[in-house]
């Protein structure tokens, strides 16, 4: 709404991690379409305070050959079982018509006389939203993000997999252009790639948002796979911790050793919450009914945001409490006290 009344702090809170004037191959084609009502900061401010769902763009590999692009495709295509689809809708089903694809895309990178011997074929992206969500309206919002952001630029495919929890798609780009340009993608293009299948969900019906962690409160980064289903085996106690884990810990735990990243990170956070905090007041304020709903979820968005903590710090944390609680005795039965007869 035109009169809706928005403290400073909200830029800095919604701002990417990095410079937009940093991507290097997102132009034209991959611009999200952003109407006044779906980019408002107001309508920004509700799905974040709302806790709606947050995409997931990866980049998950690349192939170097012919060979590993023809496993990789096979792969998603479930060896055959699974249809890849490509731009207009074009589909390729069954493993002739894979293998023919992979070696269609490799004639023409062998063809350009700029290819390095050890320089990429494809680019592996994954797009993925929450349990729960449409698989449909997924599957048709992974196809407009690929036209819009390759389609009149390179060549791809994708296919689109239900066999997890999560709908997800995988989607290969080949990386020489139509034009001789090469797809090297930096981290401002993954940004705006999160902005426009958000955009794309959004327009078909489905909740989503593309928001930093500064704006929800959260200051670690996601944790690689691998790692994840390391510390999950030590939690169980079937296996040793990561290195990863013992270094945050070692880390944690050296308190003479200065953190100014750690600081700043703080200091973040604080404008942050202090934004939300007094957007909260600002709306709690206001003769609007609408205006007093979204203070209302915004301030229990507010009670629920998590600690400031890193990993190590978090590590340690739970160390701590696992020792405190192991060395409380044993709470056993009361006795009940006896009766004289």
């Amino acid at each position: 709404m035109a009169d809706f009344i928005q403290m400073r702090g909200f830029e800095e809170a919604i701002r990417p991690p990095v410079r937009p004037k940093r991507a290097r191959v997102t132009d034209r084609p991959g611009r999200v379409t952003r109407s006044p009502a779906d980019m408002s900061p107001r309508a920004r401010l509700d799905r974040i305070a709302r806790r709606v769902p947050e995409v997931m763009v990866k980049i998950t590999g690349r192939t170097r050959d012919g060979v590993h692009l023809a496993n990789h495709l096979s792969y998603i295509a479930r060896n055959g079982k699974l249809p890849i689809e490509g731009p207009d809708g074009e589909l390729l089903s069954g493993r002739e018509d894979v293998r023919n694809l992979a070696r269609d895309w490799m004639a023409e990178v062998d063809a350009d006389p700029r290819r390095r011997a050890d320089g990429s074929v494809s680019l592996s992206i994954v797009l993925s939203m929450p349990p729960g969500t449409d698989p449909f309206r997924t599957h048709d919002a992974s196809r407009a993000f690929a036209d819009r952001t390759f389609g009149a630029t390179h060549p791809y495919v994708f296919a689109f997999h239900t066999d997890e929890r999560h709908p997800h798609v995988h989607l290969t780009v080949r990386t020489l252009g139509h034009d001789g340009r090469k797809l090297n993608p930096r981290k401002a293009d993954l940004e705006r790639w999160r902005q426009t299948f958000a955009a794309a969900l959004r327009e078909r019906g489905v909740e989503a948002e593309a928001t930093p962690r500064r704006a929800r409160g959260v200051v670690k980064k996601a944790e690689v796979g691998a790692l994840r289903r390391m510390r999950d085996r030590f939690d169980k106690q079937v296996g040793p911790p990561s290195r990863t884990d013992i270094g945050a810990i070692r880390d944690a735990a050296d308190r003479k050793r200065d953190r100014p990243w750690l600081a700043k990170v703080r200091d973040r956070q604080t404008a942050v919450r202090t934004f939300f905090v007094a957007q909260a007041v600002a709306l709690s304020l206001s003769p609007k009914a609408e205006d007093l709903a979204l203070g209302k979820v915004l301030e229990a968005f507010i009670k629920r945001m998590p600690r400031v903590e890193t990993r190590g710090e978090e590590l340690a944390r739970m160390i701590q409490e696992r020792r405190d609680r192991s060395d409380r005795p044993p709470e056993g039965p009361q006795e009940r006290p006896s009766r004289d007869r």
